[in-house]
This record gives C-alpha cells, structure tokens and sequence, in this order.
C-alpha cells in the first residue's frame, strides 16, 4: 500500500505530485504545440507571396499567349482574324495599364507621410533619360500613323486611328511613372499591386512582339523582292496597306518612315518590361539597407582611347551601312561584294571586342577583389536576360556554321561566314562574363582604397581591437609601450606637441602615396576605356541589325540547307532576340561603366 503523507496544513503530498506531472505533461504539450505552430508559420509564411507570384505571372501569360494566337492568325492572312482585332486587344490593355498607374499614383500621393522604400539598383538616370529619348522617337512613330490612317480614313476601321493616340497617351504616362515611381518597394496591396505590375509588364511585352512582326514581315517582303528582282525565286509579296487611295501626298512618306522609327519603339517596349519586371520582383521584399547605395560618379581622367576607338568604329558602322543597302538590291556580284565587305568588317570589330573582354576579364582576376553576394534582383535579371537573348544569335551561328560545313555551294563569302559565325559564339560568350564579373564585384570603399591596407582604428568601437583595455586609469605608457601612441588624431597632435609622442605607421595607416594609388587607378581607366569601347561597339552592331544590314537573309546559304520558310522562322525568332541583347548589354555595360 502506498504511504500517504500528510502535511500539517492537510495537503496530500501525493496529491500534489499527481497535480504536478499533470500539470509539466500539459505543459510540455503546449510547448509541442508552439513549436509545431512556429514549424507550420515558418513553412507557410511565404506561401501568400508565391501564390500572388505565381497566380500574377499565369495571368500575364495567358495575354501573351492571347496576343500570340492574334498574331499567328494575322501573319496567317485569316481573312476572319484581322488587324483591328489584335489592335482592339492591346488597347484594352493599355487602358487597364492607364488605370492602374493612374490609381497608384493617386494611392502613393495619399500615403506622403509614409513614403515606400526605394530600390537604388533598380535603375538609374542615364537609363531613365535613354528611355525617355526612345519613348519621344516612338511618339514621333504614333504621329506618323495618324496621319497615314487619317490618309486612308474611307476604308480602314476606326480602330486604327484610336490605337496610336491610346499608345501615346501610355508613352507618356509610362514614362512619368518610370521616372518617379519604378524604384519603389511596394509593401501594401501587395497582391493587387503584383497583378497590376504583371499587367505592365506583359502589355509592353505585347506590344513588343506586335512591332517584332511588322518589322519582321516588312524585312521578309523586301527580301523576297529583292530576289524576284534578281530572278532567283518568284515569290508573290504581300503587303499590308489599306486597300483605297490615300486622300492626301503624305501617305508613302509616313509608310516609309514608320519603318525607320520601329526598332526604336521596340527598343523602348522590352525595356520598360525589364524595368517593370524587377519592380514586380520587389514586391514584399525587404531591403538590405547596407547595399542598398550607389557610389557618386565622380571625374574621369584619362578616359581617351575608348570613346575615341569606339566613335571609329561607330562611324565605320553608318559607311558599311550606307555601302551595304545601296549595292545589296542590284546585281548578284554587287551583292556578294556587299556580304563579303561586311563579314570582313564583323570579324575585324567582333576580334578586338574579345581582346577588350579578355583583357577586363584578366584585370579583374589580377585585383582578386571579393563577389558581391547580397540580394538584387535588378542584377539577377540583368544576368539572367544576358544568358536569355543570347541564344538567338547563337542559334543563327550554329545554323550557319552546319550550313557552311555542308553546302555544296562556294560563294567568295563562305569561309568568312564560318568565322563570323564563329566569333560571334565567342565574343557573347566573353562580353557576358565581363559583365556579369564587373556586376558581382564589391565596390572599393571610399574610405578604404587598399583591400590589403590595414582598417582605421575603430575609436567609437568596444570591439575595437587596437583599443587598449580599460582598468579605472589608463596608462598607455604602462600597458604596453608599443601601443603609447594609439590615440585619436587631436590626441596624437597633442601628444606630439607636449610629450614627443611619435606618430607610428602599424597603429594608424599612413596617407596613401602616389604609388598606392596610381595602380588601382590605371585599372579603373582600362575598364572604364574598355566598357565605352564595348558600349559603341554593341550600338554599332545594334544599328547594322536594326536599320537594313541582315546577310543572313542574302548569302543564300542558309536557305539552300534550311530551306525559304525554316530559314525566315529561325531569323523572325533570332533576329529581334540579338537586337535586344546588344541593347541590354549596352545597358548593363553602363552600369559597370559606373561601378568601376
């Protein structure tokens, strides 16, 4: 039989003891409990987030793919799918973009005492400003189209004339949000706020590969002129105007300059998209305040040979323009000469781009400086977009290099199209690196211009380690008589003054001489020469593409391996991927012209 105690006050001790163990396994399960509850937060806790990420990126796919089909049946000749139809559906978009900016505009205005965090890497004003000059060239294309379709305004829709005065309106309200509002870090209405910048984001995306088609099929209808032209196929060419008179003379100079202005107004749509990509990125996020500045600016001396090689090779770029699309269109030795002139003049500039990349490349691997690895999705995406565009001029090189290697054909540009091809594989794959390297790379503290230079000595730190230890009085000279000197600067004057304390060079760094700091000056001069040289170079390349120079539609090769339709696919595809990555790395090559 258990022995039962009683205390004198009557409780059982047993009593208590069963009370007791009660009471530690209730609490022991309420601990479980928490830790269980903390467990389930800490592994639901950014399931809202993915979902509004996920839920917003499938809604902005599904206009694309809506979009897309439009397209498809237009480029189609579907006579029950036309023109209007694709026009009226982005201009639905644009209005609901209009809206949206138009409320957070109005809903960031009535939050002025809490203004949102801002992301300083998200863009910057050079970029904002080359935006700005895009979007006025693309309003200038608007204009242009009003007055061509008030031309044939008997026999085309409505439609036509209400879209581009809609597209001016989202210009220029597009650009004054970029201007003062693409930097913030959105944190209320977090899940609304996704789906209206998704919206943005995929509208622009839209109305980018509207642009890609028309320049596309304008692109293919020259060439297939060219070659009836030639005698070489007979091809019926197709072209997309009214059928009506025009009731004014201005119509044909509209038309033709409309095609001079679209690769600007492309421009202008993809990088928007970017920009409003990383701005959707950063919805909820929360800013590392310790990265989160750029350095100023400041002057460039001896910043010479790269603008001025880089001018040479632009005005190089606008003769063999020039030459090329004046003798591509007349005879098939002309022609050749034209194609041959310009693979020679590719694989002269795209050999010393590589030498340029190679040797960034090498200074950055000699100054062992340390890779950046705090968060920025602006820097993620300018990766990440790198890598992407890359493949479509990839895949024309591979394509041209099969066909080279296999043709039975031998045109006096043959062998220089292989090597063309070639370096062309090699200098993305070189340029990439350069940036990406420059992009990862810590910035030298202004304050520290030497990694390998020992730290200031910490005089508000109780950490510090040159500080010497408290014991009630201090007596330096007592501690150690080494470290007599480690003072503040007023202290060491003082000193020096009043009691012939020398100033030390292991205690407080010395001034940087000459000879620290001219080294890592002379690298910085070599990659800011070598980033502006890339940069002209990426334009110059950029306005071959973009404004007529396109041997892969004329050397013939291609087409006799590949055949008319796969051929034209494969460029149609390629072709507007390469003109956005030499944009994009003009882009990113400024922004390592400023961190250097």
């Amino acid at each position: 039989m258990p022995l039962t105690m009683v205390e004198p006050n009557g409780l059982d001790i047993m009593c208590l003891n069963k009370y007791r163990n009660s009471s530690s396994s209730s609490s022991s399960s309420e601990q479980d409990k928490k830790i269980f509850s903390k467990l389930k937060l800490s592994l639901s806790e950014d399931y809202p987030k993915k979902n509004a990420e996920f839920l917003s990126g499938q809604y902005g796919t599904n206009l694309l793919l809506i979009g897309a089909a439009l397209m498809l049946a237009i480029a189609n000749k579907n006579p029950s799918v036309k023109e209007e139809d694709l026009r009226s559906f982005t201009t639905c978009l644009m209005i609901l973009q209009l809206l949206w900016m138009m409320w957070y505009i109005l809903v960031r205005d009535r939050q002025k005492s809490a203004p949102p965090e801002k992301d300083v890497h998200a863009t910057s004003g050079w970029i904002r400003g080359g935006l700005t000059l895009l979007a006025l060239l693309s309003l200038i294309m608007d204009a242009f189209r009003i007055g061509q379709y008030v031309g044939f305004q008997p026999c085309v829709s409505a439609v036509l004339v209400v879209f581009p005065v809609i597209h001016a309106t989202h210009t220029m309200a597009q650009v004054h949000f970029l201007w003062f509002h693409i930097k913030d870090v959105i944190k209320s209405f977090e899940t609304f706020e996704r789906f209206g910048v998704i919206h943005a984001v995929f509208t622009n995306i839209l109305l980018w590969c509207s642009g890609v088609m028309s320049e596309a099929e304008h692109f293919l209808n020259n060439h297939k002129r060219r070659l009836s032209a030639l005698g070489l196929i007979n091809l019926t060419t197709e072209y997309s105007e009214p059928q009506c008179n025009c009731t004014t003379s201005t119509c044909s100079m509209f038309a033709t300059s409309l095609y001079y202005l679209y690769p600007f107004n492309i421009e202008y749509h993809i990088f928007v998209s970017v920009l409003l990509f990383v701005m959707w990125r950063n919805i909820g996020r929360t800013i590392d305040l310790t990265s989160n500045h750029k350095r100023q600016v400041g002057k460039n001396p001896g910043l010479i040979l790269g603008p001025l090689v880089g001018l040479l090779a632009l005005a190089s770029t606008i003769g063999i323009l020039v030459v090329y699309v004046t003798h591509v269109e007349k005879s098939i030795q002309m022609r050749r000469s034209a194609v041959s002139m310009f693979y020679i003049y590719a694989i002269v500039m795209l050999t010393v781009m590589c030498i340029a990349g190679a040797s960034g490349l090498l200074i950055y691997r000699v100054n062992h400086m340390p890779l950046d690895t705090s968060k920025n999705p602006s820097r993620q995406l300018d990766a990440e977009v790198l890598f992407g565009s890359s493949i479509g001029s990839w895949l024309m090189s591979w394509c041209s290099i099969v066909s080279v290697l296999s043709t039975e054909s031998n045109p006096p540009y043959r062998w220089t199209n292989l090597v063309y091809s070639l370096f062309i594989v090699l200098e993305k794959y070189v340029q990439n690196l350069f940036i990406i390297e420059s992009l990862y790379r810590q910035q030298e503290d202004g304050e520290r211009q030497d990694p390998e230079l020992p730290a200031a000595p910490e005089v508000f730190s109780v950490t510090s380690s040159l500080a010497p230890p408290y014991n009630g009085i201090i007596n330096r000279t007592f501690e150690s008589p080494d470290r007599s000197c480690v003072t503040t600067e007023s202290e060491q004057e003082e000193s020096e003054q009043v009691y012939g304390c020398p100033r030390k060079l292991s205690d407080v760094p010395a001034p940087v001489g000459n000879e620290t700091v001219e080294r890592p000056n002379i690298k910085r001069q070599i990659l800011k020469n070598i980033a502006v040289f890339l940069i002209m170079c990426n334009i110059s390349l950029w306005i071959l593409s973009a404004f007529g120079c396109r041997p892969q539609y004329d050397n013939g090769l291609e087409e006799e391996t590949y055949g008319f339709s796969i051929w034209s696919t494969v460029l149609n595809f390629a072709i507007p991927l390469n003109l956005f990555y030499r944009m994009h790395a003009v882009a990113s090559l400024f922004e390592v012209f400023s961190r250097v």
